[in-house]
């Protein structure tokens, strides 16, 4: 696959590259671990992919939700659809809200179903198991408990960023010790990239939640999900 926003930059390797003897076929879009990528590196196929297998498992839950009850039909939803919506969801989440809006319609209506009435049901024994968290809920948490991780280990220090150094705190820039640069970037889909995204977010959270460096990931985990139910969804972070 020849990565290239030109359109003359195939045709201008084509038959070029060999492998034993035989010419490769150029390919706009490859598939690695399961996650699409084209030759403009967008992840369009791969989240259109992804929201047409959910899709037909959502239609298999509507077959036989009516065999199962409230508890069944989430548990069947958490086990076997939403993992598709969640997959490697770091490496494409700086996809704008429109195409993630797609998925996340594809989350509500699963749990209408999960909500739906029951008539064997007593009313007595209604109990609403629904709603979840959102999809961009569970993303920012995850990405938080991993940030701390990336920040240590060498193979992913392309997305490692520097301590932050500030003197004082003031209103748009407080002072913690586990504070990080964030990239500057005036271009829209940087910053809803991981480093561009994560960064503001780690920020804000390690200043709201002090000695992080000596929680373990489970802590690190509990205490990014309080504190990502305290903010909306969807997250807006503005550029300081």
């Amino acid at each position: 696959m020849v990565v290239s926003r030109s359109p003359a930059a195939g045709p201008a390797v084509e038959g070029r590259l060999r492998f034993g003897g035989v010419p490769l076929p150029l390919q706009e879009a490859v598939k690695v671990l399961g996650v699409g990528v084209d030759r403009e590196l967008r992840f369009d196929g791969h989240i259109k992919h992804i929201a047409k297998k959910a899709s037909h498992r959502v239609s298999a839950l509507r077959r036989v939700a009516s065999f199962l009850d409230r508890g069944g039909k989430l548990l069947l939803y958490k086990a076997q659809i939403r993992p598709y919506l969640e997959y490697a969801a770091l490496s494409w989440m700086l996809y704008a809200a429109s195409h993630t809006r797609r998925l996340d319609s594809i989350q509500r209506l699963a749990l209408r179903l999960v909500d739906a009435a029951d008539p064997p049901d007593p009313p007595a024994q209604f109990k609403l198991v629904s709603p979840l968290d959102s999809l961009e809920h569970r993303r920012d948490v995850a990405a938080l408990v991993v940030f701390p991780q990336v920040q240590g280990v060498p193979h992913l220090a392309g997305l490692r960023q520097p301590p932050r150094v500030a003197t004082r705190s003031t209103r748009t820039v407080l002072t913690c010790g586990d504070a990080v640069e964030v990239p500057r970037s005036r271009a829209s889909q940087h910053q809803r990239t991981f480093v561009g995204r994560v960064s503001r977010m780690w920020n804000i959270f390690t200043a709201a939640v002090p000695h992080i460096q000596e929680m373990n990931t489970q802590s690190v985990k509990l205490a990014a999900n309080r504190w990502r139910l305290s903010k909306p969804t969807t997250l807006t972070l503005v550029i300081l």
